[in-house]
């Protein structure tokens, strides 16, 4: 798949009633992780996911980033509905169709700054998707790609020569999502970027993904478990709960007018004395 067989006028994610399994062999374990849902993500948009854990929305996260319908019991199952990444329709897709699109699609698993190569320098960390694209690529060209997205994330170029234990978890967290940006994608799914990072350096997280967002005009779907931190990241927001969204549209809408019992109870969690708040857009 070459950069022109995307269609970049359809939606960046396409999903109708699309239903999520996971395979076991055990009745107890086999479960609907997603129940029917419908949403896009249009060309450059910021989506925003929010839910408690075990709504539903890492597995949706996965099967956008195209870890869906894998032959093992780990990944989940399209059981039903649609889903298209990028114009291109996901359930049935032959592996290598898969991996061409895998380049314009850039992951950010939860703690994915844990998940780097130990033994490799960040650098080399950095730039593994380009030589798994391209075996034989220059590899000046590639120091350049490299230095640029580390600058990009707002890391020291010095960063490039260090191991991933040299480095923070908040640092360690930068390099996943330059390793992510690495191919300069279409579509970014980060899932839950900031867990597990302390509260200090978490708007500095969020912020470098808005800052590359404007600057690159990828489209994004963002999963976090804490709706204060939406506003910061996007206008619109899906709301999950037991592998349904249960609202959706920009943040005021939601906050506004909440219907579902447990948009009510994240809007009174907000309200409490002492809880973070969601601040109203300025008109």
């Amino acid at each position: 798949m070459s950069g022109e067989n995307i269609d970049t006028a359809a939606p960046a994610v396409s999903a109708r009633d699309l239903s999520l399994r996971y395979n076991s062999r055990s009745p107890e374990t086999r479960s609907v992780a997603l129940d029917g849902v419908t949403f896009d993500i249009a060309p450059g948009e910021v989506l925003a996911v929010v839910g408690e854990t075990g709504s539903g929305k890492s597995t949706l996260a996965r099967a956008i980033a195209l870890e869906a319908d894998w032959l093992d019991e780990a990944s989940p199952r399209i059981s039903g509905g649609e889903l298209c990444v990028l114009g291109t329709r996901i359930r049935g897709i032959s592996r290598r169709r898969r991996g061409r699109l895998g380049l314009y699609v850039g992951y950010v698993q939860q703690e994915a700054g844990d998940r780097l190569q130990p033994r490799l320098t960040v650098g080399e960390n950095v730039a593994e998707p380009i030589y798994a694209r391209d075996r034989r690529f220059n590899q000046n060209d590639a120091g350049e790609a490299v230095a640029t997205v580390i600058d990009a994330v707002r890391l020291p170029l010095t960063t490039m020569n260090r191991y991933p234990h040299e480095l923070s978890k908040g640092q360690r967290q930068r390099v996943a999502i330059a390793r992510a940006m690495i191919l300069e994608p279409r579509l970014l799914v980060a899932d839950d970027p900031t867990a597990g990072i302390d509260v200090t350096a978490r708007r500095a997280i969020l912020d470098i993904i808005v800052s590359l967002q404007r600057e690159r005009g990828f489209s994004a779907l963002i999963v976090t478990a804490d709706l204060a931190e939406v506003r910061r990241v996007s206008t619109r927001v899906a709301i999950m709960h037991r592998g349904v969204i249960v609202a959706i549209g920009t943040l005021d809408e939601v906050l506004d007018r909440p219907e579902h019992p447990y948009v009510k109870g994240l809007l009174r969690s907000l309200e409490r004395p002492g809880s973070g708040t969601v601040p109203r857009s300025r008109q």
